[in-house]
């Protein structure tokens, strides 16, 4: 099926390298690198997922800042593809507890073992962390994950002294605690993202929710695990959005558009109380996976002001207002503005206040534009 698996750092650099089939040629890696690097050149935006390349059919995900590429010559599914790198990377962190370059260098004896018994001769065995177990014997170098990365200027906001990585999972699921104890504990993760596109004057014109629930368990003896989800929860239309903060209760309908569920959940009891149990693998997977297309209050309304400071100049102002709760604080946040491919240069003067509701966050972009 595929032929080539390689995993690059942001730089390039080669950090894990497998040939299963021999019949595509060496410097794949450096050929699909300096593509992805300079696609931007052709006007076409960034590199797509899948491309061709002299023959050469090119695949890959970008998680944790690495890139996970498979090469093939024959016509395979590009969506399998993709998915498999996926999970291969998923099935890397459930071994490394954390996924980044330094552990990937300290650790590639356990990853090479790992894509072994994955894929064999070019075709997928099994991705299951659980199965993985009876086959692979090396044991993880801990990386310590305590050392979180900044949060940036937005850091100065933080109201508390501690705070969680965002998953709580960053070790290994074949590595006991100091003395050889086990691990009883499980973390249950809901990680959603939310694209909105507002008018220049802050209207919503579109808005989408795509949400999945994520889950580790460290249980020994693997119990039988209840899941209750919102009683209120409907799959279809109206009722009210889990993003309408006015409701100062916390309750109200729950409209998911679609959901799918992982395959050890069992749904018997769903439509009567809207519980999930499950006998959760090994590994971090996902629970349930939701898509959620009716109207909510976003936690940021964006503003944007566009004038003509000259024949060559214009000014941007645009401002963030944040629409959550005051006793809830934002961090790391970054406002990213595309400029046109003849912009020449820009003078940005921003101002940053807390991010709490009422309050503002303002940029103002001068960028200077060529005739």
């Amino acid at each position: 099926m595929i032929s080539q698996l390689f995993v690059l750092s942001q730089r390039g650099d080669n950090i894990v390298f497998r040939d299963y089939c021999g019949e595509v040629q060496k410097g794949t890696a450096e050929i699909f690198f300096r593509k992805v690097m300079f696609w931007k050149e052709d006007g076409e935006g960034d590199a797509p997922p899948v491309f061709n390349v002299d023959g050469v059919n090119y695949f890959h995900v970008k998680v944790a800042g690495l890139l996970f590429v498979a090469t093939t010559r024959v016509n395979v599914s590009p969506s399998l593809v993709l998915e498999l790198l996926q999970r291969i990377a998923r099935v890397i962190k459930d071994y490394l507890g954390v996924l980044n370059e330094d552990s990937l260098r300290k650790n590639f004896v356990l990853v090479y073992e790992l894509l072994d018994e994955v894929i064999d001769f070019g075709y997928v065995q099994t991705t299951s962390t659980e199965v993985l177990k009876s086959y692979v014997f090396n044991e993880p170098i801990v990386i310590d994950a305590a050392r979180l990365p900044s949060l940036g200027p937005a850091g100065i906001f933080m109201q508390r002294s501690k705070r969680m990585p965002g998953t709580a999972v960053t070790k290994s699921v074949v590595a006991n605690e100091p003395g050889g104890r086990k691990r009883e504990e499980i973390f249950v993760d809901i990680i959603e993202k939310i694209s909105v596109t507002f008018s220049s004057s802050g209207y919503i014109l579109t808005s989408e929710i795509d949400g999945t629930i994520q889950m580790k368990s460290y249980l020994t003896g693997n119990p039988e695990i209840r899941l209750a989800l919102n009683d209120d929860l409907s799959i279809g239309s109206g009722g009210r959005s889990i993003y309408d903060y006015g409701s100062s209760s916390g309750s109200g309908v729950v409209i998911l558009d679609d959901c799918n569920f992982h395959e050890s959940v069992h749904l018997d009891n769903f439509d009567i109380d809207r519980t999930l149990s499950l006998v959760p693998p090994d590994g971090e997977f996902p629970v349930m996976n939701y898509r959620m297309t009716q109207e909510f209050r976003p936690p940021f309304r964006i503003n944007a002001l566009i004038e003509e400071a000259g024949p060559l100049k214009a000014e941007v102002i645009v401002k963030v207002r944040a629409e959550f709760p005051s006793d809830v604080t934002a961090n790391a946040i970054i406002v990213q503005m595309p400029l046109p491919t003849y912009t020449t240069r820009y003078f940005c003067f921003h101002f940053i206040t807390p991010i709490v509701k009422g309050k503002d966050l303002g940029y103002a972009l001068m960028p200077l534009l060529q005739s």
